[in-house]
């Protein structure tokens, strides 16, 4: 062992002083960096967040071109496309598998014109897997990140597999009772075994159904692609009105706070069902209740 010197035991006890001192400071330097790193972790999450807008908004104010028109005047950027909605403009066909070559080039020229992603689309029921693989094709071709359906139970082998080999997921919506999938238990059924196949967790429906939103996502943790952001006027009505979200029944805190701890990464598509013609507005300010949610996580 070697000696101290004067020095060194000088510097040894200057250094005592400063640790005993500066023990208080050391714990708020320590739990700031705490503090940090949480809010560090809530960003992480929040980022992976979108906010979007599912066309069956607009559908009674116009096709799908009038549609891209209001959800840009709304400023949102991400859409949920559904099949069956006349083009427009001067495309003759629906949005779906049977559209033609020049009308997917138009569509695809319009959404990069305005800077809008389609992220998913839906409620779809193919009868048959053939009809699923043409879907698939479909969100392949515009880059969606899964098809929000709700599928036949003899299916649910075929679309998995599908869905594997495509990399696009299905995320399985539910509508009020007796809907096959209004329960998270049915949808947890046909999730087990199925690694492609999870929850389009629409909020306002489970409310509709007398269920608790937030243990209805509970139930569904790891499983949850994507959200229907809607909110009504009554719980355990199938029948309820559809309000502006934020200004129903629905407490819209606790689900984005769990949507959070659970590390969430997918679209909230604004579905207004209500206000036909003039509910633009109605989106602008579901925007605007979201980004002041998701600010206080």
């Amino acid at each position: 062992m070697k000696k101290l010197t004067f020095g060194c035991l000088l510097g040894l006890s200057a250094a005592l002083v400063l640790t005993s001192c500066g023990g208080n400071g050391g714990s708020e330097a320590k739990n700031d960096s705490v503090a940090a790193t949480s809010d560090s972790s809530a960003a992480s999450v929040t980022k992976d967040w979108k906010i979007g807008v599912q066309l069956w908004t607009f559908h009674e104010a116009g096709p799908f071109v009038t549609s891209i028109a209001k959800t840009d005047s709304a400023g949102v950027k991400y859409v949920e496309a559904y099949p069956g909605q006349p083009l427009g403009g001067d495309m003759k066909d629906t949005f779906g598998i049977r559209m033609s070559p020049e009308s997917r080039a138009k569509i695809k020229q319009l959404l990069q014109s305005k800077g809008i992603q389609i992220v998913a689309m839906g409620v779809i029921t193919p009868k048959t897997l053939d009809e699923w693989r043409q879907y698939f094709d479909l969100a392949k071709e515009f880059g969606l990140s899964y098809i929000t359906a709700e599928p036949l139970k003899s299916q649910w082998d075929g679309i998995d597999s599908l869905a594997g080999v495509y990399g696009i997921n299905v995320a399985i919506h539910d509508h009020p009772r007796p809907n096959a999938y209004w329960h998270p238990d049915s949808v947890l059924a046909a999730v087990r075994g199925h690694a492609h196949i999870g929850s389009c967790a629409d909020v306002g429906h489970w409310t509709r159904n007398g269920l608790d939103p937030v243990e209805c996502l509970k139930k569904l943790e790891g499983h949850v692609y994507g959200v229907h952001l809607k909110d009504v006027d009554s719980a355990g009505n199938t029948k309820a009105n559809d309000l502006v979200v934020g200004t129903g029944v629905i407490k819209f805190a606790p689900i984005f706070e769990e949507l959070k701890r659970q590390h969430f990464k997918g679209m909230f598509s604004i579905e207004r069902e209500g206000n036909w013609q003039n509910n633009v507005p109605d989106v602008i300010n579901t925007v605007k209740f979201y980004n002041d949610q998701v600010s206080k996580l």
